[in-house]
């Protein structure tokens, strides 16, 4: 018997590094107007970007159903195995319930954890948890070490543009504007589980270097834990320069920090350019 750990692609994960990694991700679906894709199978995130940058309204995703989860449940209860399944932010999406409803068909075989984040937060725990199995721990451990550390996981990242938070109706077009005038950074974060502002700087290097005081503020990496920066788009050179701008906050070795893209989940909101950090806080 092992413990299987599945996640849905509002993890970023998509199909293939999902197989080399050896945990199950589960497709929600994407649709620009009346094209349909399957995240993280046929739509990447660098063919996300290109189309959010050519579509004239904002994407849309759809939740996985709860038949959906208890297929892939009881393909891998059957074979004998344990489940844990991570799923994005129960305030972001209703894949989490799903998730819940199916599992109740499996006597605790099934444990569901809610990230209370997406993207890269999702990620980690999803890492985190199979190194966990890997040590041996049943599911239920495994979901109560995820339950007991997700509060101390922070992710957040400057924002280069106000145009997805405007055509999303989370800003108003006046402030859109005016922040284009002024060249307004805002840091963003998944706070209890939503995406909000905490911050803004003028520049983006002001807008850095307030998202690096934010990190200090809060205690640092846990570095026993895994962690990685951020970026959204198609250029991941500012993420490569930010990492090497920002060496004293790592505490590792700058050139071991891994930078994973932002896909379709949370990139419809911010849009391209971002730039961040995902990791958790010190206990």
């Amino acid at each position: 018997m092992s413990v299987k750990i599945i996640i849905d692609s509002a993890s970023d994960i998509n199909h293939d590094e999902a197989l080399q990694m050896g945990i199950i991700m589960m497709p929600m679906n994407i649709t620009f107007g009346e094209e349909e894709y399957m995240d993280g199978v046929d739509l990447l995130p660098r063919q996300f970007y290109q189309k959010l940058h050519e579509s004239k309204v904002l994407p849309k995703t759809s939740l996985i159903n709860s038949f959906r989860f208890e297929e892939e449940f009881a393909k891998h209860i059957n074979a004998g195995d344990e489940v844990v399944a991570i799923t994005i932010s129960s305030k972001l999406s209703g894949t989490f319930n799903s998730a819940v409803e199916a599992s109740e068909k499996f006597d605790g075989k099934v444990q569901v954890v809610d990230s209370m984040n997406a993207a890269i937060g999702e990620r980690l725990l999803a890492q985190y948890a199979l190194a966990l199995s890997k040590q041996g721990k049943t599911a239920k451990e495994i979901a109560s070490a995820l339950n007991e550390s997700k509060s101390r996981l922070q992710v957040m990242a400057v924002i280069d543009t106000l145009e997805y938070l405007k055509k999303g109706g989370r800003i108003s077009g006046a402030a859109a504007a005016a922040g284009k005038i002024l060249a307004i950074k805002p840091v963003v974060a998944v706070v209890d589980g939503e995406v909000k502002m905490i911050g803004k700087a003028m520049g983006s290097k002001n807008g850095y270097n307030l998202l690096n005081k934010i990190v200090k503020d809060s205690g640092g990496f846990d570095t026993s834990l895994p962690f990685g920066a951020l970026w959204s788009g198609l250029d991941q050179s500012i993420s490569d320069k930010y990492i090497q701008d920002s060496a004293a906050l790592w505490g590792v070795d700058k050139d071991s920090v891994t930078s994973y893209i932002l896909g379709g989940t949370i990139g419809t909101h911010i849009g391209p350019g971002a730039v961040g950090v995902a990791y958790f806080k010190k206990a």
